[in-house]
């Protein structure tokens, strides 16, 4: 399927639905880097009581772990998804912090993660509890079919990003970028 096909059914696979979700997509995000707190997982422990983002989640703001990071760009929170062993069923590594200028100081218990250069789709999710948004945009994102190699997804780093507009926990909403070729 050429890309123009492919970028026409990201947007046509959820123009039916009542609310529609579709993909932004960037030919050319400049790479950064995120400091923050990690754990190793798959979609299928997420889905049970013993899944580890959550706790990362609760460790991040109980701990007070962005006040820890040094160099900041912003107060925006990042999280993001890399190290993939294969696809969305196999395992890959979270990380939960910020963007930070430079990772010159990495503090004890954290990890500085590259987000590289390169084409993203990007999905804005609905509003909602802040705890759900994102879990119901991946899985409307994870039923888009497979296309041709312009438009495959990387699997080499995806990403959240909570902005001003998920200071509201129960109307949150989040823009999550997804790695394509």
């Amino acid at each position: 399927m050429p890309k123009a096909f492919f970028l026409l059914f990201l947007f046509l696979s959820f123009a039916s639905a009542q609310n529609p979700l579709t993909a932004k997509i960037i030919d050319k995000l400049d790479g950064f880097t995120v400091i923050g707190i990690k754990t190793r997982t798959t979609n299928a422990k997420e889905m049970t009581p013993d899944g580890n983002i959550g706790k990362l989640w609760q460790r991040l703001f109980a701990e007070g772990i962005l006040d820890k990071i040094p160099n900041k760009a912003d107060t925006n929170i990042i999280a993001v998804y890399t190290d993939y062993a294969s696809d969305h069923d196999g395992e890959y590594t979270f990380v939960v912090g910020a963007k930070v200028s430079t990772d010159a100081q990495v503090p004890d218990g954290m990890v500085a993660v590259k987000i590289p250069a390169g084409r993203y789709a990007m999905f804005t999710s609905d509003k909602g509890p802040v705890e759900q948004i994102a879990a119901k945009t991946w899985d409307r994102i994870w039923r888009i079919p497979k296309s041709d190699p312009g438009g495959d997804r990387a699997y080499k780093a995806d990403f959240e990003l909570y902005d001003q507009r998920s200071m509201d926990p129960q109307n949150a909403q989040v823009d999550i970028y997804v790695g394509i070729k």
